[in-house]
This record gives C-alpha cells, sequence and structure tokens, in this order.
C-alpha cells in the first residue's frame, strides 16, 4: 500500500467515524455510495504493491497484477494506485464536417479569402490539405486510459463526453494531463479541450474561442464569426465523472495543458492570435484581446456539469500579460507569441512552464516564483530559469526545443525535448535531459536517447490505406516517479517524423525509462539506459498526455 492510500484510507475512516458519530446527516449527503466507495476501495487494495526498484526485473508482477483485471473486467472505470494516466484520440472521419470533405471543399486561407481542399478524409492523405489550409485540423474525441505503466496492460478506460468537449486530432501539443490531490487525497485528472465542437469539425483548433472575437481569423472568414469554441478545462475525479470550466482565452489557437494548483485555482498554458492583431490592447481589433488572453492563464474553477456553463466576467487572467522580448537590435516580435508555452507543471510552490515552438521569443523553461491570482497575474513577472537558453529561436532556429518538465527532487529537473528545432537541437538535445541545480544556476547533465532517438515504425495499415513510416525524434508530455532504491522512472509520448503531410497525426508511442537519480554525467551505466515501448504505436490513434497516478 501506498504513503498516499494509506492517508487517503485514513481520511476515509475519519469522515466515516465523523459520520457515524453525527448520525445521519453526512451520510444522507453523500448517500450509500460514501459507503460503498469506501468498502470497494478497500478491496481494490488487495494485491496492489508499489513496484519500486528496478522495473525491469519485476514484470512478473506487472503481469500478476494485469492478470487480476483479466479477471475482474467488468468493473467501471477507476484510476487504480501506481498506475500511468494516458490520454489519446482517434481519428474518425465518418461524422461532423469531415465526412463530406472531399477535393474541392472550401477551406480556410487568409484573413479575406477562401481556398480550396486537395485531399479527401482518409487518414493517411486527409493531412496534406494543410498545404492549402495552414489552419487545418480535425476534431476527435478524447480517450483517457488508465494502465499498468510498465505492461501497458489496460485496466479502464473512459471516453470524454465528445458533445462536451473534443480535441484537435493533429494538434501535438494538446491534452497535456495533471493529476492533483485534493484535501480528501482523492486525485484529479485536469486538461484542456474544445467545447460545443463535436467530432469531426474542420479548423476547430485556429477557431477563434468567443464568437467575433477576431475579423482577421482566417477561420473566422471562411466559416463565419459564429464559428467560435470556448478552450475549456476539464477535471476528472478518480471514478471517471467530468467538470466543466470554459474560458476565453487562446482565441485563434490551443490551449495546451491545464493543472490545479495547490492553492485551487487552475493553470493553464497555450497559445492565441491566429489573424492579425499586431498590437497589445484594444486597437488591435480583437475582443477579448488575443494578445492578452494567451500563455500562462490563472483561471477560477466553475466546475460545471456541462461545458456550456456561464463564464463570469473576470474570471481568468494572463500572467505578465505585456511579455515581449526583443533581441539586440532587432525589433520587438509579435505581441502575444513570446509567451506561446506547451508544458506546465508545479514544484515547490513555483510554476515552470516551457515554450519549444514558433519564432518568436526564446525556446527554453520559464517560471514564476509563487502561485499568481486573477487579482495579481498582471503584476507577476515571469523569467527564464536560470541557466537554461536566453537566445532568439528567431536567430537559431531553436538549440533546444523543450515540451514538459518533471522534477526527482528540488535538485535535478527532467525535461522532454521534442527534437524538432535546429541541427544543435536535433544531433545534441532531442530525447530526455538531465539537468542539476548547482549552486543557483541549472546545468546539463546528460541527454537520455538510448532506444528512442531515430527508431523506425513501419507497416501501418488500416482501412484507410497505408501510413508512411514514422521515425521518433524526441519526446513531448512527461510524467515520473522516484523510486526507493534511488532511481527515478519517466514516461514520455514520443515525437516524430514522417511523409505524412502533419507530423502531428502520426501513430506515435508512450515510452518509459529508469534513470540513476544520482548520475550526473554519462557514464557506461547510464549509457545502457534505455527507452521501452509502453504502448502503441496504433494506425489512425495519437498519444498525448501522460500522468502517473502514485
Amino acid at each position: 500500500m501506498t504513503d498516499r492510500t494509506l492517508a487517503r484510507d485514513v481520511a476515509r475512516r475519519n469522515a466515516l467515524r465523523l459520520a457515524l458519530l453525527a448520525g445521519t446527516a453526512l451520510l444522507s449527503t453523500y448517500g450509500t455510495g460514501f459507503l460503498a466507495v469506501a468498502t470497494a476501495r478497500a478491496d481494490d487494495d488487495r494485491g496492489f504493491e508499489s513496484h519500486d526498484g528496478d522495473h525491469d526485473d519485476s514484470d512478473r508482477d506487472a503481469r500478476d497484477r494485469d492478470d487480476h483485471f483479466d479477471r475482474d473486467d467488468h468493473r467501471r472505470f477507476h484510476l487504480e494506485d501506481d498506475s500511468l494516466v494516458v490520454s489519446s484520440s482517434t481519428y474518425d472521419h465518418t461524422q461532423g464536417a469531415i465526412a463530406a470533405l472531399t477535393i474541392g471543399t472550401t477551406l480556410a486561407n487568409s484573413a479575406t479569402a477562401t481556398t480550396k481542399a486537395t485531399a479527401g478524409n482518409a487518414y493517411p492523405v486527409v493531412w496534406n490539405n494543410e498545404k492549402a489550409d495552414a489552419s487545418f485540423g480535425v476534431t476527435s474525441a478524447i480517450e483517457i486510459s488508465d494502465i499498468n505503466p510498465f505492461t501497458g496492460h489496460l485496466f479502464h478506460k473512459i471516453e470524454v463526453p465528445p458533445a462536451q468537449v473534443v480535441t484537435s486530432f493533429p494538434s501535438k501539443s494538446e491534452v497535456g494531463l495533471h493529476i492533483t490531490l485534493d484535501k480528501w487525497h482523492e486525485p484529479h485528472l485536469v486538461f484542456v479541450g474544445y467545447a460545443g465542437a463535436g467530432v469531426g469539425a474542420i479548423d476547430v483548433s485556429n477557431s477563434d474561442a468567443v464568437p467575433g472575437q477576431d475579423p482577421t481569423n482566417p477561420v473566422t472568414f471562411a466559416f463565419g464569426s459564429k464559428y467560435a469554441f470556448a478552450r475549456t478545462i476539464v477535471s476528472m475525479d478518480e471514478d471517471g465523472h467530468f467538470v466543466y470550466t470554459p474560458t476565453i482565452n487562446y482565441g485563434g489557437n490551443n490551449g495546451r495543458s491545464a493543472l490545479l494548483g495547490s492553492n485551487g485555482l487552475y493553470y493553464t498554458v497555450g497559445n492565441a492570435n491566429n489573424g492579425n492583431a499586431a498590437a497589445f490592447g484594444p486597437t488591435n481589433g480583437t475582443n477579448p484581446d488575443v494578445t492578452e488572453t494567451t500563455g500562462l492563464e490563472v483561471v477560477n474553477p466553475i466546475n460545471g456539469l456541462f461545458s456550456n456553463v456561464a463564464i463570469p466576467a473576470g474570471n481568468s487572467a494572463e500572467v505578465d500579460p505585456l511579455l515581449q522580448f526583443t533581441f539586440g537590435t532587432a525589433k520587438p516580435d509579435k505581441p502575444g507569441k513570446d509567451n506561446n508555452y506547451r508544458g506546465v507543471t508545479e514544484f515547490g510552490g513555483a510554476l515552470y512552464f516551457t515554450k519549444g515552438s514558433g519564432s518568436n521569443g526564446s525556446q527554453t523553461v520559464y517560471t514564476v516564483p509563487s502561485l499568481p491570482t486573477v487579482a495579481n497575474a498582471a503584476t507577476t513577472t515571469i523569467t527564464i530559469v536560470p541557466g537554461f537558453p536566453t537566445d532568439s529561436a528567431k536567430a537559431t532556429g531553436g538549440n533546444f526545443t523543450p515540451f514538459a518538465v518533471f522534477f526527482a527532487n528540488a535538485t535535478t529537473m527532467y525535461v522532454a525535448d521534442e527534437g524538432s528545432g535546429n541541427s544543435t537541437d536535433v544531433t545534441t538535445h532531442a530525447g530526455l535531459e538531465k539537468w542539476s541545480l548547482v549552486s543557483g544556476t541549472w546545468q546539463l547533465d546528460y541527454v537520455l536517447t538510448n532506444g528512442l532517438i531515430g527508431t523506425v515504425d513501419t507497416g501501418f495499415n488500416g482501412a484507410d490505406g497505408p501510413y508512411p513510416d514514422v521515425t521518433t525524434v524526441g519526446l513531448r508530455n512527461l510524467t515520473g516517479k522516484v523510486n526507493r532504491d534511488g532511481t527515478v522512472t519517466l514516461w514520455a509520448t514520443t515525437s516524430t517524423s514522417s511523409a505524412s503531410g502533419d507530423n502531428g497525426a502520426d501513430p506515435n508511442k508512450v515510452v518509459r525509462i529508469t534513470d540513476n537519480l544520482a548520475a550526473t554525467t554519462m557514464t557506461a551505466a547510464v549509457a545502457a539506459e534505455t527507452f521501452k515501448t509502453v504502448v502503441g504505436p496504433n494506425y489512425g490513434v495519437v498519444y498525448r498526455g501522460v500522468a502517473y497516478n502514485d
């Protein structure tokens, strides 16, 4: 039994004891399910132990655990202890606008013109439409799977109601996952989706967030001013119940990752401005202002039962909204684009988040030293983490392309690098970077790549025809667990390259590796550490977020 499980069971027993002492008042509030959940949870704990140490030598224990679930496969959805939670999506062209897509269908092009589709809706070729329509994407359902972290065996799976929220299938940076415990020590899984679009909608990831928000957005010109979808925070409890907090943020692009802070507020990261807004403030012609509803956002929870719940005025605020870099004599970057963030985590009361794409700003790891509120977000300053790159992405093409971070402890940070930058990034930084804090400055120790970079997956065949071979080039979202034997096991989703029209739609994988936590140099033992595949790749399926449920 894990420490968290023990703490949770103690909390439940105390709550139950108080309920019994108080008579029936609390029981009538929670219903008979309160007792049922407590009893079922105690039963579930039998036979589930934490697999610490060299997990490659404990495959038999992992298989034994899998056998238990094979014998009990009618259980309702539940997040198991010591499990890995994975978000994924499956391409579906049987419903929505994509079902009718053929060569010649009208698509978005510019603020004043449309274009025509160059390909139909079949999975291998549909992504070629991105050449004609830079905003091209297709929405699909979000799937949440709870699996054995080492064998990939499926414990439970649930589809997020598509009528409430969906994702954009080829958008590689979406549906990042985070798990936060509430005061009852219960896990809450948090992520971001699009409200009201349904499955099979086109160009949603570049649509406005609010109707009529940006008249220069090519998607608005093509599909009308009402074609807008709130970027919505989703929170799921351990039994698969969903609540929703819609926002006005990230119009023209996507919300990528969200977490529930230890202070009870939501924090999200993403990008905005698919149109021509070239100045901060109301003079740029957008409402809400796309340059100041982007980057790192603080959001007050609404947690409605449906995603179309009303959004109170002033319910969110951007942190350091006027952030804008100027490198040397170059002109300032486009407003609202230097904070094109895509990964976020909380550690030690601070937030850490990454920028690893786009030609503006600096591709690096950023931080704020404390958790901002809606009231003080605008006056909170974002800084680059000491020791991480400070160079211009536009000048270098990106020496680093960080995607997500995981803290093993206060002096050890792992950074997933996508491998999508310049030749320096591709050859020396792509993979899993390990950084150590030395005298107040972070320094790069080594990069783990064995069994990862350059791996080619072939033989993708399905109903729509063959998909091109896919090469692993780096990592995206990341999670981990520190083990009692001095190692740390990390899980990540892979980034890819292929001949497809959009590599974000490539079949990718969930991988794992175990590292010696104390190591700071690339010794022979560290070099021998190898990535292993946990899940995937599968035809027509993309894996997005990972979160370890301790």
